[in-house]
């Protein structure tokens, strides 16, 4: 019990300071977002390019709206990262999420990762739009990542990341998530790498670039859409407060790399 309330007290005193910073001007922040950041209450980011571009709508606005809701039922604010005409955006209105989940069918959203962000949202603000028709960057693992962090979130919920394609040690083909999580420190929750990918190699390259990663309650790192892939996981997660300590201790070192915890299940959400 004592050590339990020794982590909630370190966790409480980090989630101030974290939310104590400055975001960059930048970034618009929802004020229920930059409220609940300000009074220390949880606060989960999530991405927009599933919104835009993983589903066709409605059903990619049924999902947006059922992920918040399970979000909100556990006392969580939901924050949805994205580039609005050239509008970086931590948090969404109603109205704007629906307006994302038609942009990608209706050729108004791009896929944003890391390295995109400047180019989109510059050529965004010089295009001009009006709010029917609002163009949009949709931000992947990597990119909402580092917009979360800038807006002092430290935890983000998603389906899959990215990682090695299967034959990468040739091509070289290595997902920005990985990169990303090396050198952002916020915890990302998912379903595992997508199914694509080479499990064994992606957790090679996750341990050459440090960073923390294991499974919640499974000696088994999921295939995504199996909880089996016959690799073993490099660390388990028996409860949150193992996660919470471990992101803690990191931070405390200074160290500047993310987490990655995996969950085989829908979203991640139900571990929440």
């Amino acid at each position: 019990t004592t050590k339990l309330a020794m982590a909630f007290q370190a966790l409480r005193k980090y989630a101030s300071t974290a939310s104590s910073r400055v975001a960059p001007s930048c970034i618009k922040i929802l004020p229920e977002v930059a409220d609940a950041l300000s009074s220390g209450r949880p606060v989960v980011a999530l991405e927009s390019t599933i919104v835009a571009h993983g589903m066709p709508y409605p059903q990619n606005l049924e999902l947006a709206k059922d992920v918040s809701r399970i979000l909100r039922d556990r006392g969580v604010i939901p924050a949805t990262i994205a580039i609005k005409d050239g509008v970086f955006r931590a948090g969404l209105h109603p109205d704007e999420l629906e307006n994302l989940s038609k942009a990608g069918e209706e050729g108004r959203a791009i896929k944003c990762s890391t390295r995109d962000l400047p180019l989109v949202a510059s050529k965004h603000r010089r295009m001009g739009s009006s709010e029917e028709n609002s163009l949009w960057g949709a931000t992947t693992v990597a990119a909402t990542m580092r917009l979360a962090h800038a807006s002092g979130i430290s935890t983000f919920v998603t389906g899959g990341t990215g990682g090695v394609h299967r034959g990468g040690e040739i091509s070289l083909d290595i997902s920005t998530d990985l990169i990303e999580l090396s050198r952002t420190p916020v915890v990302v929750v998912s379903a595992g790498v997508k199914s694509i990918l080479d499990v064994k190699k992606t957790l090679e390259v996750l341990e050459t670039f440090a960073v923390p990663t294991g499974t919640w309650k499974s000696e088994e790192f999921p295939a995504f859409f199996s909880p089996n892939s016959g690799v073993k996981s490099p660390a388990i997660f028996e409860n949150g407060m193992d996660v919470a300590s471990a992101y803690l201790v990191g931070r405390e070192l200074g160290l500047e790399n993310g987490m990655l915890v995996v969950r085989f299940g829908k979203w991640c959400v139900c571990m929440l």
